[in-house]
């Protein structure tokens, strides 16, 4: 099988900073890649390299059919911003030519209410806004989604409403999902493979095989009991 991604030697530096060192390795269609690590590890540069918006060296590939969507670390809008949840993905729509039908069917498929649309991008809850980043991201009908800490600032509720739909969406789209987050509790239900990352590799692999205390220990220097039952929500770590 050819795989879906391939990362090969990805070094990304700004200036004299070396930010990735020597990253490799593969994802194969319709996998999940958590990627963990300490802040300052490299990984919102390596999403963004991923998508092509930062200079590198070593190379990486992804399979010609690959369609990238995107969604960002939270973004704090103003709430005086004079546009709507309906005036962002409009913006969206027109450069992919896309219908007022595509809209209302993103709208609904990531759990939003249609009057949502009107409503004031700076009036959304932090769980509606994070809805709308991923209604955002799927417009246009991406077959792999980047996610960069898709429940940051969230409360635990509106956290794993998230973590639902983006399990959904994986079922449903057969999505390839790439997945930034400190919350190692879901790694286990949200994950094929996890790449725990500090500038270079330190693990890469299936959760259960890759991230052992040792592995934890390296990545942030203290050692750490990772996984839990998926019911043991409350029991949520962040690192």
């Amino acid at each position: 099988m050819n795989a879906f991604l391939s990362v090969q030697d990805l070094s990304v530096s700004f200036g004299k900073l070396r930010v990735i060192n020597n990253v490799s390795f593969e994802l194969n269609r319709g996998e999940s890649l958590a990627i963990i690590g300490p802040n300052g590890s490299g990984k919102t540069v390596l999403l963004k390299t991923l998508l092509g918006l930062t200079e590198h060296a070593g190379s990486f590939f992804w399979s010609p059919d690959a369609r990238l969507g995107y969604v960002p670390q939270k973004i704090d809008a103003d709430r005086h911003l004079p546009i709507n949840l309906q005036n962002l993905l409009e913006a969206k729509a027109s450069i992919q030519h896309l219908k007022r039908a595509d809209i209302l069917s993103t709208v609904k498929t990531v759990g939003l209410p249609q009057e949502t649309l009107r409503t004031p991008i700076g009036h959304l809850s932090g769980g509606q806004f994070q809805k709308a980043l991923i209604a955002f991201a799927l417009l246009g009908n991406p077959n792999v989604i980047l996610f960069d800490e898709p429940t940051a600032s969230l409360d635990e509720l509106s956290e794993e409403h998230i973590y639902e739909l983006l399990n959904e969406l994986r079922r449903e789209r057969g999505l390839t999902v790439i997945l930034v987050s400190h919350d190692l509790s879901i790694v286990p239900e949200m994950a094929d493979k996890i790449l725990c990352l500090n500038k270079s590799t330190v693990c890469f692999g299936p959760p259960e095989e890759a991230l052992t205390e040792e592995v934890f220990a390296k990545l942030y220097s203290e050692p750490h009991k990772v996984f839990h039952h998926p019911s043991e929500h409350h029991h949520r770590h962040h690192a």
